[in-house]
């Protein structure tokens, strides 16, 4: 059997086919294909072994279906698709108070499968309908100590910062450090004194841009200046130079997606905006965003919390002692 994907019937077609008799199988990893794409072999394989009995493969090869998935995507210099059934990042993704607290109960109830025999992860999204037990599973999977008090007080600002305009739905590590903050363990990465960005157009059509960053590093002064592809390029590499020598291992996180989205369209050029980034060290993916009337304010915030992340997450490692 051998399915495109015009119709979206791709997956169910083939499934039904082997159902039916069908002993071979073609398709695509993650449905890649001309037109609108073949049959998706991540969601057959899946399907066909864990919903229909077939044995395919061993449950260790089951388990990495998602790197492999996101593996291929890397390939094709594509990002993973949030949205894919069984390893997109949304496939299991949460949020309401109430979804959060049927899923602590009995996690069945609201997922067809256990995200780990794929080799995915239960996603807890934080929303306006972000509940206690949203905020206490995310501060328990980030191992943070938060007791009912704290939760609330989170879910306090939440509503807060998205009534500003805020969103942390794709953010989640932004919310991460927003709970480290509330427990304590939070470790600025730097203190700011300043930061400018000079975009210079010249006469022969060329436009170049400058980044100066000032900032404090365990007391230590550093003040560094780097060209880029633009403003928030710019910055970014200025703010690497920075930090470059107190913090080595945050030169491995690489931008992968950045995204503006203007908040009230009335107003024009001069309206709020807010900035969704995604960074990756080749291991994770995670996401930060900033807000601001200012879209390189914005875009500033959302780098930080990026490098900021990251040390919080991966910290630099512990010299061997001779």
């Amino acid at each position: 059997i051998h399915c495109h994907n015009d119709l979206e019937c791709g997956v169910a077609n083939t499934l039904t086919a082997v159902q039916e008799g069908a002993t071979q199988v073609q398709g695509t990893m993650n449905g890649v294909g001309e037109r609108t794409g073949n049959a998706n072999l991540v969601s057959i394989l899946a399907n066909l072994q864990l919903r229909l009995g077939h044995e395919l493969v061993t449950a260790e090869q089951m388990g990495k279906l998602t790197e492999t998935a996101h593996f291929v995507d890397e390939l094709l210099n594509v990002n993973p698709d949030p949205r894919q059934p069984w390893v997109g990042r949304n496939a299991f993704a949460h949020k309401g108070g109430l979804h959060v607290a049927g899923v602590r109960a009995d996690a069945s109830t609201f997922e067809h499968s256990d995200p780990a025999v794929v080799g995915n992860e239960r996603e807890l999204v934080v929303s306006e309908l972000a509940g206690r037990h949203t905020v206490l599973e995310k501060a328990s999977a980030a191992g943070l100590a938060m007791d009912d008090a704290a939760a609330a007080r989170v879910i306090e600002r939440v509503n807060e910062l998205e009534h500003a305009g805020f969103q942390f739905e794709a953010a989640g590590a932004s919310f991460e450090l927003l709970l480290r903050q509330e427990t304590g363990d939070f470790e600025p990465l730097f203190r700011l004194e300043s930061w400018r960005v000079i975009v210079e157009q010249r006469a022969d059509g060329k436009v170049e841009t400058e980044a100066t960053i000032k900032i404090y590093v365990d007391g230590e002064r550093y003040v560094r200046t780097a060209e880029g592809n633009g403003p928030v390029n710019a910055l970014d590499a200025a703010l690497r130079l920075a930090i470059a020598d107190t913090h080595p291992h945050l030169r491995d996180v690489d931008l992968v997606n950045y995204k503006v989205r203007i908040l009230d369209e009335a107003h024009g050029t001069d309206a709020v905006t807010r900035v969704f980034i995604d960074a990756s060290d080749g291991a994770e993916v995670w996401g930060t965003t900033g807000v601001h009337e200012n879209v390189i304010a914005a875009s500033w915030q959302a780098l930080v919390d990026m490098l900021t992340y990251a040390e919080q997450a991966r910290p630099a490692p512990v010299p061997a002692a001779e």
